[in-house]
């Protein structure tokens, strides 16, 4: 029964990381198109923010690449050197992204104000072409649709990274949405209105970093082992405390790997109970919390005597 149910779980996870991959290479194909497309049209366009925001789409592009790579690790079973799985490759992958976008966010913003500073001392911006406009719009349109279609994709089969990807997409619209609006308000309005262009493009790239911030921020948690937020430990509590022949437990400790849980618990019993009954409510407690929980979770049950006297 627990070999069967140890070769679903693994077609399962093979089932789940084949799902990512073709989610991520859908996603690596368009923006291969797009980078293309828009440095293209930045350089026929004379547009050196769509160049720019080819660039990011191409920092889209590495990163769908760092996804297939880490992903494709995380689902290995464990070995000798990785006894606890290797789902914090996962969450490496979704760092990196973070990292990758807090790069791209500031070399926007530095680019913004280099310009805007230049513009002030009597640089003239070159005016940006209608191909270049056109390339915006487009690219908004793919990259909302794919944000959507990742995020959705990336909630269903539980990916860190796929998520944080998603996100990597949704910027990209943000600095596309930037370009569009400098691009168009130094056509429609004058030289004199070119200065829009960084100006936008100064405030997509705070939005832009706060993304890339709410995406580091629980991956470098779980790397540094912090917690589980404070909900899940009391729905582990609630699970331990309604397990019959639990007296009494102390020392819960919890980490998230991956996309799997980890939890480690003392729990006391009857210091008359014997030991094959002892054991049989710390399995209880495990599989209540693997159904919860998933059945990749981790958990280790320790059981001490309890003692009332």
């Amino acid at each position: 029964m627990l070999r069967n149910e140890r070769i679903y779980n693994c077609m399962e996870n093979e089932r789940r990381i084949k799902q990512i991959r073709n989610v991520t290479l859908q996603g690596s194909f368009i923006n291969f198109i797009l980078t293309i497309g828009k440095i293209i049209a930045g350089l026929v366009g004379h547009s050196t923010a769509m160049i720019a925001d080819g660039i990011h789409s191409l920092s889209d592009f590495i990163t769908d690449v760092i996804v297939i790579v880490f992903v494709k690790v995380s689902g290995k079973e464990v070995d000798k050197r990785h006894q606890y799985g290797h789902g914090k490759f996962e969450t490496f992958a979704t760092m990196l992204i973070s990292f990758a976008l807090i790069i791209v966010g500031f070399g926007i913003l530095i680019t913004g104000i280099n310009k805007i500073i230049n513009s002030l001392k009597g640089e003239l911006i070159e005016q940006p072409g209608f191909i270049a406009l056109y390339a915006a719009l487009i690219s908004i349109v793919f990259k909302e649709g794919l944000f959507w279609y990742t995020k959705i994709e990336g909630k269903k089969l539980n990916s860190q990274a796929l998520i944080a990807n998603a996100w990597h997409h949704r910027s990209d619209v943000f600095s596309s949405v930037g370009t569009a609006m400098g691009i168009s308000g130094a056509i429609l309005f004058g030289e004199r209105w070119r200065i829009l262009d960084p100006i936008a493009g100064i405030i997509v790239s705070f939005f832009i970093l706060k993304v890339a911030w709410e995406i580091a921020k629980p991956s470098i948690d779980e790397l540094l082992d912090s917690s589980l937020p404070e909900t899940t430990e009391k729905e582990l509590e609630e699970i331990i405390k309604r397990t019959k022949g639990v007296e009494y437990f102390h020392n819960l400790r919890t980490r998230k790997i991956g996309e799997n849980i980890s939890v480690e618990v003392h729990i006391k019993v009857d210091k008359n109970m014997t030991v094959e009954l002892s054991h049989k409510i710390a399995t209880e407690i495990e599989i209540n919390i693997r159904k919860r929980f998933g059945e990749r979770s981790h958990v280790i049950v320790h059981v001490e005597p309890f003692r009332n006297d």
